[in-house]
């Protein structure tokens, strides 16, 4: 079974830095593009960034120069710096996962609080 588990979330201060973390577990499958989303309260979900299992990254606008995501086998990371109050959203992550001669199905983790304020 899939599993996408977050951490990494919490309060922190403009201008702060925080590093979200999901872990994939399961097997039998290989891992395809992971990503970061974000929903703040009255917005719909927005991409932050995506990157591909050869390490081809996208961001949005808003974050570039700002955050970085990276992954390492079954993990996808974002180092967020710079924050500002409107980062402030429940990040969730994703990932496109394939069984063989599958097309990729979508899992998504629960989410993760980053909340940015003084």
């Amino acid at each position: 079974q899939v599993q996408l588990v977050e951490s990494g979330g919490g309060l922190v201060q403009p201008g702060g830095s925080l590093r979200l973390s999901c872990v994939v577990s399961g097997s039998g499958f290989s891992i395809n593009a992971m990503g970061w989303y974000r929903q703040a309260p009255g917005k719909q979900r927005e991409l932050v960034a995506t990157i591909t299992s050869g390490g081809t990254t996208n961001y949005a606008d808003s974050v570039k120069a700002r955050f970085i995501i990276s992954r390492d086998k079954n993990t996808v990371y974002l180092q967020m710096n710079s924050l500002k109050p409107e980062d402030t959203a429940v990040y969730s992550c994703n990932a496109g996962v394939s069984y063989y001669r599958t097309d990729s199905t979508v899992y998504w983790g629960q989410g993760t609080q980053v909340t940015v304020s003084s």
